[in-house]
């Protein structure tokens, strides 16, 4: 993605498997972009090689338990109606041998303290459209993919979060293994003008340090140093410490936009992690929570999103350089 607002952007095509994303529309007319496995296109092969790969793997690390269910959660009735619809239909892109879908309670499955809470992240949110039906997974190949390639069966909004992803996207199509400790989730949105698009990675990292430094402060607690690294990483103390990927599709004159972001909260490796540099600090003991702070960036890029809709980059310009490591006072 380029720089400036003129600019017409670059799609980054990022969706795994034989996916084709399309719109809301669902028409066969529609415009559609075939998009390519990261280990280049695999033909109509049922499953490609990467994903072989993961379900082997799986199931050597979890030989009692080689299927990883995936969890739908929503805020209101009418969200949970249209999960039941889903589940009914049962036409989500999901690779092969990797997971089920179902709706069971977190509590049948997630009693390990480090995994997302569920209820405890909706009973928090006040959203209007972002993050009211969540998709969460102990452990997921890549959030971004299961988004992106479903783009057109959930509502502009849908969040997916994993405790654990193992190949999870990066630019120029990396891969990266995330451990557990990490607040890796993705989610949807539609655009309608393309020569704006390459901002929104701007306004997303900007939402991010916003939910840190709120949650910092609802807690009481010092705000560590946290910057924008042109164009999409995030910095604590000269130390990274997340990214976000943005890649999109274009179809019924809209632009279908899958934004993923990593933040390491808790695992100190390879480099450092938020609650690390709090602790550092502080005696205080209310560090960060993965839910609480899901729960600030949605409220923060919400507002953000608005703003830059309807009045363009140059209004939060001030703000996105006061929070860029690249600043020189």
């Amino acid at each position: 993605m380029t720089s400036s607002e003129g600019s017409v952007p670059d799609m980054n095509w990022s969706c795994g498997g034989n996916a084709v994303a399309t719109g809301h529309s669902g028409s066969n007319d529609d415009f559609q972009k075939d998009v390519c496995d990261i280990d280049a296109c695999q033909g109509d092969a049922p499953s490609s090689q990467r994903e072989e790969h993961l379900t082997r793997q799986i199931q050597m690390e979890n030989s009692e338990n080689p299927i990883f269910p995936i969890i739908f959660h929503a805020k209101s009735p009418f969200e949970l109606e249209y999960i039941k619809s889903l589940e009914q239909e049962n036409s989500l892109k999901i690779p092969e041998g990797e997971v089920v879908i179902t709706t069971r309670s977190e509590q049948q499955i997630a009693s390990d303290d480090e995994c997302f809470k569920l209820d405890l992240y909706m009973d928090n949110l006040s959203t209007n459209q972002f993050g009211r039906l969540l998709i969460w997974s102990p452990r997921l190949s890549s959030t971004h993919t299961l988004l992106s390639k479903n783009f057109s069966a959930f509502p502009v909004g849908t969040t997916c979060v994993a405790d654990i992803q193992l190949l999870g996207k990066g630019r120029a199509n990396n891969i990266w293994e995330s451990p557990q400790g990490c607040l890796m989730f993705s989610f949807t949105l539609q655009m309608d003008n393309g020569r704006i698009l390459p901002l929104l990675q701007y306004v997303v990292s900007l939402a991010i340090i916003e939910a840190i430094e709120a949650v910092c402060e609802a807690k009481f607690l010092p705000p560590p140093n946290v910057r924008i690294k042109w164009p999409n990483d995030i910095y604590a103390e000269g130390l990274k410490i997340g990214g976000v990927l943005c890649t999109s599709t274009y179809s019924s004159e809209r632009f279908n936009v899958t934004v993923g972001i990593g933040l390491n909260l808790d695992n100190e490796k390879p480099t450092t992690c938020l609650n690390s540099l709090l602790q550092k600090s502080t005696t205080n003991t209310h560090i960060l929570r993965k839910e609480e702070l899901l729960v600030a960036f949605f409220g923060k890029f919400e507002v953000l999103l608005d703003v830059f809709l309807k009045q363009g980059f140059t209004t939060l310009e001030s703000k996105y350089y006061e929070k860029w490591l690249h600043r020189c006072c």
